[in-house]
Order: structure tokens, then C-alpha cells, then sequence
């Protein structure tokens, strides 16, 4: 039996419980979507000329997603913002959403402060902490989401209320979140413990991926927002470096340095290439003749999204490199909660006025 079947291996290191955080995910949206659909809005929210989300980590995860579905079916422009002031052209015309499931991330609340100097209509989407009590002290709308879980692990709880939020707002049609959450029960139920290695993908993958260097392609441009998802993941949670690109831009660079990469030291290279399956023929060679020019220095796994609606798969093609990430973290020995690298830079960040 492979130690991935074996729960005890899985969890042996994972005090957090991140494992167990990484299989709620279809009920933690489910949740969120409750909570959002429970906070009415001021109908001038709607009327903006674009929409700022402004969030680092997990929140900005959420706000690139959301940009996905804009660039699908939204009204107006939407922007990720990960900066400690807004852009130039944020004003009264911008809905702005301040996200932090802290509710203390540095530069979400200096950028929220910016927004509301500009006079911009603010949203705000966290867990509590000081942007709550601004939110509140303020006058601006608040979605309070449950506080307590690594933020990495509470991207439902950081994307559905802003999904629903444009919904609501008539700035977004709905993109389907039921079908998207029936499919992520499935995928649960596919890529979960208790289903074996060799009919587990995620498991098949990690494994792969264990004391190799990684880059993570997106064939397209929601795939790409998903491959930066994925990179996060594994560098927080399985402690591993990885790179992410995306089609076709690479195409027109880094596919020339994979001409040397076996020069380059690193013992074995692996390449993922995320999908949905419907791309054009043009996206499809693009992969296909990547894969092979780079076959004989790289290993090349195509992992493909599963779903209708392109929410179902955006939130698929994530579980999946979550559960990737937990799984590498297993068989690397490490703790997938455990950050100490970012709270020693935030102390010493914390000692500059």
C-alpha cells in the first residue's frame, strides 16, 4: 500500500488540520455563498464604471478568480490590486473590496484607506481584526466570514462572497454555484484518502512531484490565474519551490530556456500543464509541441478541470493542486500549516515606522 493511503501518514504531521480544511472546501462555499446572499447592498454599488479588489494571498486568489469570470460574462472591468495604495484611476466610479481574512494585512488596509480617500464605494470581505472595525466605524458594507483557519485554506470564504456580491449587484450573471459545488463534492470523493493511489490522481501527482523542481502552465488565462493558486500552495503548504507561466506568452520566451535546463543542475524537472479541455487548436499545439521539445528534460503531466460551468472549473482545477500540495507536504515530512519564514519577515517588518 502506498503511505498516501494511509491516513495516519497523511495527517501524521498536520496538527491544523489542513487535510480536513482541504476536504470541507464544497461546505465551506456553501457557507460563504449563505453568508453573502445574508448582506444587502446599496443598489449604487452597481453603477460603477469598474471594480477593485484589493487583497494579497488568499484574497487576492479570490479577487483573480473573480477577474476570470468578469473577463467571461462581467459588465464592467475588474482589477486585482496587491499594493499598499490603489491605482490612479480608482474615484467615485470604483467599487472597491478590501479583502483580509485577518482582517490585518498591511497593505489591504492601507490600500483601504486610500480607496476611501479617493471617495471610492467600498465592500469589505474579512474575518474581523482592524479592517472590521474600520468597515464598521466607516459606514461601509462588511461580509463578516468566519474567522480561525489558515487563510490559504478559507479561499471559499475569500472568493463566493465577492462572486455573489457582483451577482447581486447586476454585475455579474450568476455563474452557477450550486453545479460548482456538486462537482466539488465529486472531486472530493475522487482524490480524498480514502481513495487508493493508483485511482488517485492528486496522490499520483505529489508523488511525481517529491524532491523535484517544478513550473506550472496554464493553457489560457483563467488556467494561468489557477497555476499561480497552485504555485502558492506547494511553496506554503509542501515547502517546495515551483514556478508558474502561462500560454502562450512562455511560448515566446521560457520554452527557449528549457534548450539548457539540464545543464542547470536540478536532478528532475517537472512540468504541469492545466487545462480545461476546450481550448482552440491553436492553445492545444501550443502544449502539445512544448511537451515535446521539453520530453527528453522533463517529465509532462496535462491535468484537466472537470465541470460545465467555468466556475466549476476554476474551483476544481484549485481543489485539485490543493490536495496536491497536502499530499507533497505528507511525503516531504513537513507541517502544511507551519510558516515561520513569513512571521519572522513580518516581525521585522513590523519594526519599521
Amino acid at each position: 500500500m502506498c503511505q498516501l493511503d494511509d491516513r495516519a501518514f497523511v495527517e501524521r504531521l498536520d496538527p491544523s488540520g489542513m487535510y480536513r480544511l482541504t476536504v470541507e472546501f464544497p461546505d465551506q462555499c456553501r457557507r460563504a455563498l449563505d453568508i453573502a446572499r445574508n448582506v444587502t447592498l446599496p443598489s449604487a454599488f452597481g453603477t460603477v464604471q469598474n471594480v477593485v479588489l484589493s487583497g494579497l494571498g488568499g484574497s487576492a486568489a479570490g479577487g483573480d478568480f473573480t477577474r476570470a469570470l468578469f473577463e467571461s460574462t462581467g459588465s464592467v472591468p475588474f482589477a486585482v490590486n496587491r499594493e499598499y495604495a490603489m491605482p490612479n484611476y480608482v474615484g467615485p466610479g470604483t467599487l472597491v473590496f478590501a479583502t483580509s481574512y485577518s482582517g490585518n494585512t498591511e497593505e489591504t488596509l492601507s490600500a483601504y484607506q486610500d480607496a476611501k480617500a479617493r471617495g471610492a464605494k467600498i465592500v469589505v470581505v474579512t474575518g474581523g481584526g482592524k479592517l472590521a472595525a474600520l468597515a464598521e466605524g466607516d459606514g461601509f458594507p462588511l461580509i463578516q466570514i468566519p474567522a480561525g483557519q489558515p487563510p490559504r485554506t478559507a479561499l471559499g470564504y475569500l472568493f463566493v462572497p465577492v462572486a455573489q456580491a457582483c451577482v447581486q449587484l447586476g454585475l455579474l450573471p450568476d455563474p452557477g454555484f450550486e453545479e460548482a459545488f456538486s462537482v466539488l463534492d465529486r472531486c472530493v470523493v475522487d482524490w480524498s484518502v480514502e481513495t487508493p493511489f493508483d485511482s488517485n490522481d492528486p496522490k499520483q501527482l505529489a508523488k511525481a512531484l517529491q524532491g523535484a523542481l517544478s513550473v506550472i502552465y496554464g493553457l489560457g488565462p483563467w488556467q494561468s490565474l489557477v497555476a499561480n493558486r497552485w504555485k502558492g500552495q506547494i511553496n506554503e503548504n509542501a515547502k517546495n519551490m515551483t514556478f508558474a507561466n502561462a500560454f502562450p506568452e512562455l511560448c515566446h520566451n521560457e520554452i527557449l530556456g528549457w534548450v539548457k535546463a539540464d545543464g542547470q543542475g536540478v536532478e528532475k524537472w517537472v512540468q504541469i500543464v492545466l487545462q480545461d479541455g476546450s481550448e482552440s487548436a491553436k492553445m492545444k499545439a501550443r502544449a502539445s509541441v512544448t511537451g515535446d521539445l521539453t520530453k527528453d528534460v522533463c517529465s509532462v503531466y496535462n491535468v484537466r478541470a472537470v465541470g460545465e460551468s467555468l466556475l466549476s472549473r476554476i474551483m476544481s482545477l484549485t481543489l485539485y493542486g490543493d490536495f496536491v500540495s497536502i499530499y507533497l507536504a505528507a511525503l516531504n515530512g513537513v507541517d502544511p500549516e507551519n510558516i515561520d519564514s513569513i512571521n519572522v519577515l513580518k516581525s521585522e517588518l513590523s519594526k519599521i515606522p
